[in-house]
C-alpha cells in the first residue's frame, strides 16, 4: 500500500507492543493527511487478547516484511481491454495512456494474452491476407468502429463475412462471400452485390440508391458507407480484427502486487519486455509495469515503537524508510538514512510516552485508546512492582483510567489472570510469549519473559521447554538463551539458561546456577534488571 504509514511494535509482540500502535496511530490520523495504520509482527499473546476484547478493539494488522513490492510502485494502471476489440482501438488506447503494451483479458478480469504495439504495426507493414476478416471472425462493430462508418442496412444479427477484402470495379475478380470496397458508380456497386458479397464499402459519403439497397436486401448483402476513398478504407480495414487474433498467448510473464522489487529486476533483465501485466492477490488484472517504474520505488513508510533493535524488528526495514522511533529500551543499532524524530525515555512502558504526546499536543485519546494504554502500563510495570516504574507511569496511568472510566486495581487483577495461567499451553507457546533477541558484544543472546500468578502450574514443562531451549542454542547459534519466569505475587523470577555462555548468568548476578535454572527473588525486569548485568558482564568478558 502507498501513501500509508505503518506502526509497529517488535516481534514476538507483548500488550505494550500491540497496544502503542494502536494509540499512536490515532494520534497521528488526528495531527497528519497520510493513513497511519497499526500492524503487529506475530500472533498475539492470551493478555493482550483479553485486552483487545475487553475495550473492543480489532487486532491490528499482521505483516511479514516492509520490502519493496510491485505494489509500492508507480505502476501504469491501464484497464485491461477485451479479446474482441479491434487493433484500432487498441492502438488508440496505446497511444492515449502512453503504454507500449495492453493486457488483455477475459469477462472475470483474468489474464488471457498480450497485445503489443508492435501486433498493430505488422498490420500496416506486412502483406496482406485479403482473407483476415474471415480467418478472426470480425465483428461488424469493429469494422463501422475502424471505418467510422455508418451502416445502411445490416443483413442478420451478427453477420460473419467469410470472403476476401476485394476492391470493387467491373473487371474485379468477385467471389461468394466478399467484402467489397466500392466507388461511387451505381453499377459497380450493383455487380458487387449480385456477384454474392457478403458486405459492401462505400466510400467518400457516397448517398446510396434505392435500387442498390433493395438488391441488398434481397441478396443478403450488409451495406455500410465509410468517409474515407477507397484506397484509405482498405489500408484501415484490417485494423478492424480483434485483438485475440494477433495477441501473444503462451509464456506470458506476470507480476503480482505481492512480488519484492528486488526480485523481479532480475526477471526483467533476463526477459528484457517492454512491459509485464501486474495481477492482485485474486489474479485479477490491475495494470502494467516496465524497467522505468523502477525507478519510481517508494519505500514504506514506518515508525517503530517499543524497540529499536534490528533483530526485534520487522523483515526487510533496511528498505523501508523509518520516520520515527518512540521507545524506552536501551539504544540499539537500528540505523537511518536521514535525521528522524526518536524519543526515548526512562519510563516503565512506550505506552507512557504515547499517553504523554497526546496530551503535550492537547488532544485527548478517545476511551478505548485510553483504556488500551492503561492496559499497556499495567503489563509493562506490573502494576508498578517493576523497577522501571516511575512517577510518570502512574500520572499517566490515573489520568487514563478516568477516560477509560476504569478502576485499575480491578483491571489488572483480571488482566494477570487471564494472561498468566500456564495450563494449557505447549512449551512454544510459552517460550515464545514475549521473546526478544539482543546482540551483546558479538554474542547473539535470546530472552524470553513469562509472568505467571501460578508458578506451580509451571513446575512439570520446565524438562519440556528445557529441551526446546537446547534445540533453538544448536538451531539457531544463540550464545545465551533464557527464560525469564516472573512470580507476579512474590516479585521474583526463576531463570532458565541454555548455551555455551550460560555461566555468564552466574556471573552476571553472583550466584550459581543449580543445574540450568536460578531464581533471583526481587528480579522482575528484562529491560533494567537483566540486560544491564549481562551486557556488562558479556563486555568485561570480550575485553579481557
Amino acid at each position: 500500500m502507498k501513501d500509508v504509514i505503518y506502526i509497529t511494535g517488535h516481534k514476538n509482540p507483548d500488550t505494550d507492543s500491540i497496544c502503542a500502535p494502536i494509540a499512536y496511530a490515532e494520534f497521528k490520523n488526528k495531527t497528519q493527511s497520510i493513513p497511519a495504520i497499526p500492524v503487529r509482527l506475530g500472533e498475539i499473546n492470551r493478555e493482550t487478547r483479553f485486552v483487545l476484547e475487553y475495550f473492543d478493539v480489532e487486532p491490528p494488522m499482521l505483516i511479514d516484511t516492509v520490502k519493496a513490492q510491485v505494489a509500492d510502485l508507480n505502476i501504469d494502471k491501464i484497464a485491461p481491454i477485451s479479446s474482441d476489440i479491434s487493433l484500432k482501438m487498441a492502438w488508440n488506447l496505446m497511444k492515449k495512456n502512453n503504454v507500449k503494451t495492453l493486457p488483455v483479458t477475459n469477462e472475470t478480469n483474468n489474464l488471457i494474452g498480450i497485445v503489443s504495439n508492435s501486433n498493430v504495426i505488422s498490420t500496416f507493414m506486412d502483406v496482406w491476407d485479403n482473407n483476415i476478416l474471415a480467418k478472426s471472425n470480425t465483428k461488424i462493430e469493429n469494422i463501422l468502429d475502424t471505418l467510422s462508418a455508418k451502416y445502411i442496412y445490416i443483413h442478420g444479427e451478427s453477420p460473419k463475412f467469410e470472403g476476401k477484402i476485394i476492391i470493387a470495379s467491373l473487371h474485379a475478380d468477385f467471389e461468394q462471400g466478399d467484402i467489397a470496397i466500392c466507388c461511387s458508380s451505381e453499377e459497380v456497386q450493383l455487380l458487387a452485390i449480385n456477384k454474392g458479397s457478403s458486405l459492401c464499402v462505400f466510400t467518400d459519403n457516397h448517398e446510396v440508391s434505392k435500387e442498390v439497397l433493395d438488391l441488398a436486401k434481397t441478396k443478403g448483402c450488409s451495406l455500410i458507407v465509410t468517409p474515407y476513398d477507397a484506397f484509405t478504407a482498405a489500408r484501415l480495414i484490417t485494423q478492424s480484427i480483434p485483438v485475440s487474433h494477433v495477441m501473444s498467448r503462451d509464456n506470458i510473464i506476470t507480476f503480482s502486487t505481492e512480488d519484492f522489487v528486488d526480485e523481479i529486476k532480475d526477471i526483467m533483465l533476463e526477459t528484457r519486455y517492454r512491459s509485464y501485466p501486474v495481477v492482485d492477490k485474486n489474479d485479477i488484472v490491475i495494470g502494467s509495469i516496465s524497467r522505468y517504474h523502477l525507478i519510481s520505488q517508494n519505500k514504506k513508510k514506518v515508525i517503530l515503537v517499543d524497540h529499536n533493535e534490528r533483530s526485534q524488528s520487522v523483515h526487510g526495514i533496511e528498505d523501508a524508510e523509518i520516520l520515527e522511533i518512540i521507545d524506552h529500551h536501551r539504544v540499539a543499532d537500528v540505523q537511518t538514512g536521514s535525521p528522524i524524530y526518536f524519543r526515548n525515555e526512562p519510563v516503565g512502558s512506550t505506552s507512557t510516552i504515547i499517553a504523554s504526546i497526546f496530551f503535550e499536543n492537547g488532544i485527548r485519546p478517545s476511551k478505548k485508546t485510553a483504556g488500551l494504554l492503561c492496559a499497556a502500563i499495567i503489563s509493562d510495570t506490573l502494576l508498578f512492582k517493576s523497577p522501571t516504574s516511575t512517577n510518570v507511569d502512574r500520572i499517566m496511568l490515573k489520568r487514563l483510567s478516568e477516560i477509560a472510566d476504569i478502576d485499575v486495581e480491578k483491571f489488572a487483577r483480571e488482566m494477570f489472570k487471564a494472561g498468566t495461567s500456564l495450563l494449557d499451553k505447549t512449551p512454544e507457546e510459552i517460550f515464545h510469549q514475549d521473546f526478544k533477541v539482543f546482540t551483546i558484544s558479538n554474542y547473539k543472546v535470546g530472552i524470553s519473559q513469562v509472568g505467571t500468578l501460578d508458578m506451580e502450574s509451571f513446575q512439570p514443562m520446565k524438562q519440556d521447554i528445557f529441551s526446546l531451549m537446547e534445540r533453538k542454542v544448536r538451531e539457531s547459534g544463540f550464545a545465551l538463551l533464557v527464560l525469564m519466569v516472573t512470580d507476579i505475587l512474590k516479585g521474583g523470577s526463576e531463570l532458565m539458561v541454555a548455551g555455551e555462555e550460560k555461566e555468564v548468568v552466574a556471573r552476571a548476578f553472583n550466584t550459581k546456577l543449580d543445574g540450568n535454572h536460578v531464581y533471583l527473588p526481587g528480579i522482575i525486569s528484562r529491560k533494567k534488571q537483566i540486560i544491564p548485568p549481562l551486557t556488562s558482564t558479556i563486555s568485561s568478558m570480550s575485553k579481557a
